[in-house]
């Protein structure tokens, strides 16, 4: 199918600070017109109204003769039709338990994943709400502790609902969370059980010594988190839990979430490992310490524990961790990002084939993220972190 943007002529979010040009042609009216046979609520489209900054997909805002939808396209080799039916059925799920997540609209087949000319379709009612935070980067933290805090309690209603739900992991695919490595006992096993299913990360890694350098990098933290692992309940958790990921109340800095977004990444997990992501994604300016290093300071002081203390203040005044749960959050944190960066790598050298930000993910946002957390910085944010879980909690023990 002929597209009618070309991927040169806006950008997107970058791996960076800066905006980068785009991997995928923004969606145009040709192809809403053909989309429309199968999906008669894009009868009438007018050309997208908002395209999404966003850069692994193509997504937009489209008015059609039945109202506004969000419809979004996917490299097939990135989401196919079953991969999007897996996060489907988990928002069917969270919907049922009357969680505000916004309906997935399907086509004359019945189907809510539609592939057409090598991509992969799905249309979404518009989520309740304010966007926000919508032309924010997902490393940009949360605007204030009320936003924390509603963000905290937001993450412990979705895992509240999310309970109950029985479904298995979802099979490798580019761009996606899992807790395969983390999650294991045996860290080597797992390592090399996660590279070898994803031919595109072993081809980028080859002969670089990598195994030995994320051993020493995973390992302490690994450690600590090993003799938890086996009482940390399985559920399906939304690994991507950012301010701009939900819809909020209004656009005051004590809004609330009003609905829930953006499950491309759910899977199963854990939900401690989910909260660890969320404090990462909202509570840490990654993005800041390249500009820090360039003015000369001293770079690292990126992370925010008073942020990350409203955070956990809203999900314990929902769902208290347990003391399992307050041992594993700090080591979590650690490795939160370990394996979508190989997910991205996997993504950027497999699919795209862009070597620089292949080298970002494994290089800076992996092994980089995880040096952070052990330098003095990391250090002093966790142990701001530790002392509000031993203050919160009764008798837990919280490791050094």
């Amino acid at each position: 199918m002929m597209m009618e943007a070309a991927a040169g002529e806006a950008t997107v979010h970058g791996m960076q600070a800066e905006p980068a040009a785009p991997d995928w042609p923004r969606l145009g009216q040709g192809e809403l017109d053909a989309l429309a046979r199968e999906l008669p609520v894009l009868l009438g489209a007018s050309r997208p109204l908002w395209h999404s900054p966003r850069p692994f997909s193509a997504a937009a805002r489209v008015q059609t003769a039945h109202g506004e939808f969000f419809v979004k396209r996917h490299d097939a080799r990135v989401r196919d039709v079953a991969s999007l039916e897996e996060e489907h059925r988990f928002l069917g799920h969270l919907r049922a338990q009357a969680l505000a997540v916004p309906r997935v609209v399907p086509g004359r087949s019945g189907a809510t994943a539609i592939a057409m000319a090598g991509w992969t379709y799905e249309v979404h009612e518009l989520a309740a709400g304010v966007d926000l935070y919508r032309d924010a980067h997902s490393w940009t933290p949360v605007r204030g502790a009320h936003h924390a805090r509603a963000l905290g309690r937001a993450l412990a209603q979705l895992h509240l609902a999310a309970a109950g739900y029985q479904a298995p992991a979802r099979l490798p695919r580019p761009l996606l969370a899992s807790f395969d490595i983390v999650g294991a006992a045996d860290l080597a096993a797992s390592l090399d059980r996660f590279v070898n299913a994803r031919p595109a990360v072993a081809a980028y890694l080859g002969a670089s010594g990598w195994r030995d350098r994320m051993l020493g990098a995973l390992g302490p933290a690994h450690a600590r988190l090993r003799p938890l692992l086996p009482a940390l309940a399985p559920c399906w958790v939304h690994n991507d839990w950012h301010a701009s990921n939900v819809f909020w109340t209004d656009r005051s800095a004590q809004a609330q979430v009003q609905s829930v977004i953006d499950f491309g990444l759910s899977n199963l997990g854990v939900a401690v490992a989910d909260l660890a992501t969320a404090l990462e994604r909202n509570t840490i300016a990654w993005l800041e310490l390249d500009e820090q290093a360039a003015a000369g300071a001293g770079a690292g002081g990126v992370g925010s524990a008073p942020l990350a203390q409203a955070l956990l203040d809203g999900y314990c005044g929902v769902r208290p961790l347990d003391s399992t749960e307050r041992q594993a959050l700090l080591p979590l944190l650690a490795l939160a990002h370990v394996e979508y960066a190989l997910s991205e790598v996997d993504y950027f050298h497999g699919v795209v084939g862009n070597a620089f930000n292949a080298s970002l993910a494994y290089h800076k946002f992996l092994l980089g993220h995880v040096q952070w957390f052990a330098g003095r910085h990391g250090r002093e944010y966790l142990a701001a972190l530790r002392r509000w879980l031993r203050g919160a909690g009764t008798q837990t023990s919280v490791p050094a």
